[in-house]
């Protein structure tokens, strides 16, 4: 079995969780979790990984076993969470990394992307858009109009997004064998979302979030500047993150290879064993 250790430290002031595994040496992948999980999205990944690759998962600022300051004590941003993300790998002497977004983590990974490009060797998405093709009307309609106008006309909507429904049908939305994804995902995370003052937590981030739709030329410029290669692997029945927000990649990485699965939004729950086999592949080939 490989050994997955389960580790903190402190960076600027806040206590950061993370899973790692592998052996030092080897090219590091750091995975980055969405919302409303944590690393323990990539609990099965790891080990399909870490034969081979030196793996970190860390937990974000108010998600997972990481620190939950109020948001009186902690600015919820993204450029604030990839700042601690950026503070844990340099702490951990990670200078080079391949990484694996989904959701949240994308905007996270773009943000690491864009402020050192040298530093990402390859870039894995899993249902983690940097193009406005493929955002579903239905899901971002009302949070764009809650973060355009918080108040108590647009707040009540967004709410909805932190119950138990809506995270069960984050893992359920557009899977062909809904019996694959094990209960224990959504109440695991629905147990952390439901924490005292949580919610006011990811209420910020939602009126943050038009900051990663703001970024979205600078990272498409680097995309065609850098040429990174990109794997997408992308649940295709995803009602948040449509497919064509996979194919928008080939647009200014006409190299980037896309696979559209017959999934959701949490496609590791259901094809594991198949995201893993193309990482391993993309990998292969693409760090030496």
């Amino acid at each position: 079995m490989v050994e997955i250790r389960h580790l903190t430290a402190t960076v600027a002031g806040q206590k950061v969780f993370y899973r790692e595994a592998g052996p030092a040496e080897a090219p590091t992948v750091v995975l980055l979790h969405g919302f409303p999980t944590s690393s323990h999205m990539f609990r099965h990944l790891i080990p399909l990984l870490a034969d081979r690759y030196h793996v970190i998962a860390p937990d974000h600022i108010g998600f997972g076993r990481s620190s939950m300051p109020s948001v009186k004590e902690f600015p919820y941003t993204f450029d604030a969470l990839t700042d601690i993300t950026a503070g844990l790998l340099g702490q951990l002497g990670v200078e080079k990394f391949a990484i694996y977004v989904q959701d949240y983590g994308a905007p996270i990974g773009w943000r690491l992307a864009t402020r050192d490009p040298e530093q990402i060797t390859a870039i894995i998405t899993q249902n983690g858009n940097a193009y406005t093709d493929g955002f579903v009307d239905s899901f971002w309609n009302g949070l764009f109009a809650y973060a355009a106008a918080p108040g108590p006309d647009t707040e009540p909507p967004v709410r909805g997004a932190l119950s138990l429904d809506s995270t069960r049908w984050q893992y359920l939305n557009g899977v062909a064998d809904p019996t694959l994804v094990s209960p224990d995902t959504w109440t695991h995370d629905q147990s952390l979302l439901d924490r005292p003052g949580n919610d006011e937590i990811q209420l910020q981030l939602f009126r943050d979030y038009p900051t990663n739709v703001d970024l979205y030329p600078a990272l498409q410029e680097y995309f065609r500047t850098r040429q990174v290669p990109l794997l997408a692997v992308w649940g295709a029945g995803d009602e948040i993150f449509g497919p064509d927000g996979a194919r928008a990649f080939q647009r200014d990485l006409p190299d980037a290879e896309i696979h559209l699965l017959d999934t959701g939004h949490f496609a590791l729950e259901s094809h594991l064993d198949t995201i893993a086999g193309y990482i391993r592949g993309f990998l292969g080939r693409t760090l030496r």
